[in-house]
């Protein structure tokens, strides 16, 4: 096994810049989200079965959820360190951790993830203790902790409202060719005002995926209100062969007022 003296939890270093931060300074989460993604990647390709690695053997990592909790974001300019481990192993998919803390060791909050291997000509579940000789299993964290809840079952009732709908377009559409991760949850935010944005902090969210959406689908955004300040959205698709609609994900939005 190659890199094997690495430790199993990989740490990377971020800064919330200007022009990531919203109206009141704190970093989006989508580009909070986008650091995370950045540092399994990191952390993954370090140790020998990260996309690098993927590619040519026409493979890649495909996020199949996604929770984050945050007691607070980061503010314009601050550092902040992502850590990341994997905590669980199966055949087609694994669990990988997240904690975000200042460099003086502030706890910002944590994420949890599951990600499937895919084979990108057949878009099929692969083996990943192929990968690199089963490399993986070196890396297996499973005293270091997490303490938020796993991913939901994200439930849509029937009486949920289509609240806005829009054309994928260049920007939406990342390297794999499909609409990135992050835009879904883009997307969803900008369902609410300023004015809400301006009493409320996202504590909770969740992202479960489906399928992938592709350049020229139509996405359709419904939501329900759950209980107070707790909303579910259901992410659809359509195309211009058809106006049936396909569900592509589903997302969970727990706020709460500014401290």
């Amino acid at each position: 096994m190659e890199n094997n003296k690495l430790p199993k939890v990989g740490r990377y270093l971020f800064l919330a810049e200007p022009f990531h931060c919203n109206f009141k300074g704190m970093l989006f989460p989508g580009h909070l989200g986008n650091h995370m993604l950045n540092a399994a990647d990191f952390h993954s390709d370090e140790r020998g079965y990260g996309m690098s690695k993927l590619l040519p053997q026409h493979k890649t990592w495909v996020l199949s959820r996604l929770v984050l909790e945050m007691q607070e974001m980061p503010k314009v300019y601050d550092k902040f360190y992502i850590e990341t481990w994997v905590d669980g192993i199966m055949k087609f998919f694994t669990t990988r951790n997240y904690s975000v803390v200042s460099p003086e060791g502030k706890v910002f909050g944590y994420g949890k993830s599951i990600w499937a291997l895919i084979d990108t000509d057949t878009r099929k579940p692969s083996d990943l203790l192929e990968l690199n000789e089963g490399a993986i299993l070196n890396y297996v964290e499973k005293e270091k902790e997490c303490p938020i809840d796993n991913p939901s079952h994200v439930k849509m009732g029937k009486q949920a409202n289509r609240i806005k709908s829009l054309k994928v377009s260049y920007s939406d559409i990342d390297m794999n060719g499909h609409v990135n991760s992050m835009k879904y949850l883009e997307h969803a935010l900008d369902i609410y005002s300023l004015d809400y944005w301006g009493k409320k902090a996202l504590r909770r969210l969740e992202i479960a995926y489906i399928i992938e959406a592709y350049y020229d689908c139509t996405l359709h955004f419904y939501e329900e209100e759950v209980s107070a300040d707790h909303y579910h959205i259901r992410v659809t698709k359509s195309d211009e062969s058809s106006e049936e609609e396909t569900d592509v994900c589903r997302i969970a939005f727990i706020f709460e007022d500014n401290k």
